[in-house]
């Protein structure tokens, strides 16, 4: 069988270069392109050593020339929606692990997707422990109305709260059915009680030394 072809979008960040490492190391897969908003070379070294592949800053004419299967997308909520449609229109399959996608634009890629029938996985993690967290919350959500979400991640992390956070509030919330109910105010200003979402407050911290971390605390009277 034929290994995928990947393109990697945000070669050149942090979650970038362990995408095309890790890609390396898969027999499965073939890393046959790469793209960076700035780039000083037209070609990229692999990892691995086994050789370069074309690199540019121009989505369009990589995913022309390389012709990939999937092109994963590690870059900013900004550019990638101009990828999804470059990458749509020509038939490429996407995984996207970028966050701060709003709800609009995650209905104009399932749009999208249908379209041109495509796939397109979207991901604000993908460590197996945060989607088991995820998923138990969900469990728990149905039985308990108050929730509080309190988000870890290092001072260089740029959005807040994490679109790991944001995800697992929302889909707590639909396991629900509803949104969370919220504790009455009781003189407190609202911006020392983080930020709302479907009913749970999320609290997020931002400081050097730390990696990635998230708690969902649940509560109900007496519980």
């Amino acid at each position: 069988m034929k290994p995928i072809r990947v393109v990697v979008q945000g070669a050149l960040g942090r979650v970038g270069r362990e995408v095309i490492n890790a890609l390396c190391q898969e027999p499965e897969t073939e890393v046959v392109g790469a793209v960076e908003l700035q780039v000083s070379e037209d070609c990229l070294p692999l990892p691995d050593g086994s050789g370069t592949v074309p690199f540019s800053s121009n989505l369009d004419h990589i995913l022309t020339s390389c012709q990939p299967d999937v092109l994963v997308d590690f870059t900013t909520a900004k550019a990638t929606m101009p990828a999804v449609r470059t990458a749509t229109k020509q038939g490429v399959n996407l995984v996207i692990g970028t966050t701060g996608l709003t709800a609009d634009e995650l209905s104009e890629m399932e749009r999208l997707s249908k379209a041109h029938q495509v796939g397109i996985v979207v991901a604000p993690n993908f460590a197996v422990g945060a989607v088991l967290m995820m998923h138990l919350a969900k469990v728990a959500a149905k039985y308990l109305d108050f929730a509080e979400i309190i988000e870890l991640h290092h001072h260089l992390k740029v959005d807040a709260p994490s679109g790991t956070a944001l995800a697992t509030a929302k889909a707590m919330a639909q396991a629900r059915g509803k949104p969370f109910h919220h504790p009455a105010k009781q003189g407190q200003t609202s911006s020392s009680r983080g930020e709302q979402v479907e009913g749970v407050t999320i609290h997020s911290v931002r400081l050097p030394g730390l990696l990635a971390h998230q708690e969902v605390i649940l509560g109900a009277p007496g519980q």
